[in-house]
């Protein structure tokens, strides 16, 4: 246990922290979860509203930090690119 008040400090603010990483972390991945239901489901229009969904939130996720910036932008790609193959398959 932490013995110094800023040590308790630093306590209390990683925990509030990890918390909010947490909750960040798990609506980026729901939000890539959709995408990758439309996709299995076949439904074009419904894969391209998540994405248009899920872009923002994996965007909002780097800014503040929870993740780095080429992550973020490595999964927007990825997603895109199944998103735009399903489109040509069709």
């Amino acid at each position: 246990m932490a013995n110094h008040k800023s040590a308790e400090k630093r306590t209390r603010q990683s925990l509030v922290r990890r918390i909010r990483n947490r909750s960040n972390k798990t609506r980026m991945k729901n939000a890539i979860k959709a995408v990758d239901a439309a996709i299995v489901e076949g439904s074009q229009e419904g894969a391209l509203a998540a994405l248009k969904i899920a872009v923002p939130v994996i965007a909002k996720t780097a800014s503040k930090g929870t993740i780095h910036k080429k992550n973020a932008s490595r999964k927007v790609s990825r997603l895109t690119k199944r998103v735009n193959k399903m489109q040509v398959a069709a």
